[in-house]
């Protein structure tokens, strides 16, 4: 009978002994096959793009980031915009803030620096198009209302067809679909934001 009993016992731990060790193992199987998957999306990325398309994304993002601080300027109640340069701002914010987080995403998929290193500065160590310098962008924090306007739009204009002018040579010269699909859209928007802050300074 005491035999019987520890028989039952041992099957009993056995059996979800067994179920544990097969879970484990499809879970395991799981996570390679996803690993596999992710490693794969990961190679087909890496491989998608050339060196016009890390230098577009690097600069890009700073100059990005440096629109998105004088759209913050605009929007600083202390300055007083007008409502056309408000919304302007506004828009501009809404647009490119999502950019920079696309472009650091491909930076990090391909393994280069995203850490804005190249803030301001193109490859070859010179300004990138349409950047504003320090000074620029002091003279343009101290003026106020009508006089921020007109500063605003004109230093907007400048860095648009900066912008402009990058994304044309990706366009021309880089590999990857995402980034020229950015850089036409970067194109077309800007563009349009260039005439409305065109007609802005005309009155």
């Amino acid at each position: 009978m005491k035999r019987t009993l520890i028989a039952v016992a041992v099957l009993a731990l056995a059996v979800p002994l067994s179920a544990c060790s097969k879970s484990t193992t499809a879970g395991t199987n799981q996570s390679t096959t996803e690993a596999a998957k992710a490693s794969t999306a990961a190679s087909a990325t890496t491989g998608a793009f050339n060196d016009a398309d890390t230098t577009f994304t690097q600069g890009m993002i700073p100059h990005h980031e440096q629109a998105v601080e004088m759209a913050d300027m605009a929007l600083d109640l202390q300055t007083a915009a007008g409502p056309k340069v408000v919304a302007l701002a506004k828009a501009i914010k809404a647009a490119q803030d999502p950019e920079i987080a696309t472009m650091k995403g491909w930076l990090t998929a391909w393994g280069k620096d995203a850490s804005g290193a190249m803030a301001g500065m193109n490859h070859s160590g010179g300004a990138m198009p349409g950047m504003m310098t320090a000074a620029d962008m002091t003279s343009l924090g101290k003026a106020k209302a009508a006089e921020f306007d007109k500063a605003w739009a004109t230093m907007m204009i400048a860095h648009h067809k900066g912008a402009i002018e990058m994304a044309n040579t990706v366009i021309k010269d880089g590999k990857s679909a995402d980034v020229k699909k950015l850089a036409a859209a970067i194109v077309k928007g800007q563009q349009a934001e260039i005439v409305q802050m065109t007609a802005l300074l005309k009155g």
